[in-house]
């Protein structure tokens, strides 16, 4: 059946400043504004041809295809949905946020779509040189959950092994928020004494502690109208986390050493590998504090549930570390290094690579300039060994999420969360347990 289309409706598009299609319930493409064909190329033709087959090279809608569909979403809540898609540009791929609202007739049926795109800049799909990297499920899951929280003013918990990138998943939440143009600030809370973190944290006064000769402004500070970035907080003592909570709390601070009270004008994101929540039953972590830092968890897959992200992590990877040359990573090679298992996720494949590339005298980087751990095949881990209760409460509770928002079969949940069918009947049934 066919519906008028509206000329004041394909105006009305034209005047936004983000892209913007104008689409049937058929995924047909009515009109596209301006932003769009400036962003997804004005040489092409958009009327008349399929969202999925413009922005995806897709035959079949995204929900046939692997991907969340929001049509397919907004006709069954009826409602506007969000989701995340990495989509094909003239620029090659880039995450997009999508935010598609249906449009009624007088009957009240549901008639055309508006669909709003907004590139996400931290991340890529394909390997490039700056920022996130990857397109495996569960990278994609995580990401959509910085996307989420990213323009508000929410404090942040990034939780994950050592090595995942808590701190480029920290920037990234930083750069995609509206205090983007002001400071990043970090802080290591490992290692640090009393005295020395609040120095660190609130600044100090001439005098206030032996070797204190002049003024000094603490991150909270240097931080102002941005971000201030907390790693390994579930290292700081209880003396030193009643003076975080007493700043979350207040929104106040003093330097060391004075009794004048600061405003503060921070955004806080934190993280940590620990388990925070058993380290608050042992009474060695604050509960109140622990609420206070996780308004909003996000959890960092390691490397080892992404492998299909290693090879795009590996070519971005060596186009930092040896920039000045035209080195390649062989097909024996980067079959090697996507059988590992990698502890130090990240973080250990960048080592991996930096080692192999000083070891490569030729252009091409051989399964010989590899570790021996790597050569030696040891097959990657389908789980985490010892998930800690915390992330497994936390991965139970995204479990039950996405299974309230999944209308497929549990083959395609499985993909979608980046895990195979037997790991999921497997997390299913320990969630009846």
């Amino acid at each position: 059946m066919k519906f008028p289309l509206l000329p004041e409706l394909v105006s009305f598009i034209d005047t936004l400043p983000e892209p913007h299609i104008l689409c049937d319930r058929q995924y047909r493409v009515l009109a596209a504004n301006t932003a769009y064909r400036r962003s997804f190329g004005e040489n092409q033709v958009f009327t008349g041809r399929t969202c999925f087959d413009i922005s995806h090279h897709f035959k079949v809608p995204c929900d046939q295809a692997g991907e969340t569909c929001p049509v397919k979403q907004s006709l069954r809540s009826g409602q506007r949905e969000r989701v995340l898609h990495l989509h094909q540009t003239p620029q090659g791929e880039a995450y997009v946020n999508i935010e598609l609202s249906p449009i009624r007739d007088g009957k009240g049926d549901i008639v055309y779509f508006i669909e709003k795109m907004e590139p996400v800049a931290v991340a890529r799909g394909l390997s490039y040189a700056q920022g996130l990297v990857g397109r495996a499920p569960a990278f994609q899951h995580m990401l959509e959950m910085v996307a989420r929280v990213a323009p508000s003013e929410a404090t942040v918990l990034l939780l994950g092994e050592s090595g995942t990138g808590k701190e480029l998943v920290a920037k990234a939440i930083h750069d995609a928020s509206r205090r983007a143009e002001k400071p990043f600030v970090a802080l290591d809370c490992s290692g640090l004494t009393e005295t020395l973190f609040e120095s660190e944290l609130f600044g100090h006064e001439r005098g206030a502690f032996t070797g204190a000769t002049s003024r000094s402004v603490g991150l909270v500070e240097a931080a102002r109208g941005g971000t201030l970035f907390l790693d390994e907080v579930g290292d700081i003592p209880l003396a030193m986390q009643v003076k975080l909570l007493r700043l979350l709390e207040t929104g106040t601070y003093r330097r060391v050493g004075s009794a004048d009270p600061h405003k503060a004008d921070i955004r806080l994101v934190s993280a940590t590998h620990r388990n925070l929540r058993k380290m608050v039953t042992d009474g060695s972590f604050r509960q109140d504090l622990y609420f206070r830092l996780s308004t909003f968890p996000v959890e960092l897959p390691p490397l080892r549930e992404r492998p299909t992200d290693i090879p795009l992590l590996a070519k971005s990877l060596l186009s930092r570390v040896a920039a000045d040359r035209n080195l390649v990573i062989s097909a024996d090679a980067l079959k090697l290094l996507g059988h590992y298992d990698y502890p130090g996720n990240v973080r250990e494949l960048r080592n991996i690579i930096e080692r192999a590339s000083l070891l490569c005298d030729g252009e091409e980087i051989q399964p010989m300039h590899l570790p021996e751990e790597v050569r030696s095949g040891r097959i990657w881990r389908e789980t985490p060994v010892g998930l800690s209760p915390n992330l497994r409460e936390l991965e139970h509770q995204t479990l039950e999420i996405r299974l309230a928002q999944h209308r497929g079969s549990r083959k395609m949940l499985a993909a979608e969360l980046g895990i195979s069918e037997r790991t999921l009947y497997r997390r299913l049934k320990l969630r009846r347990e």
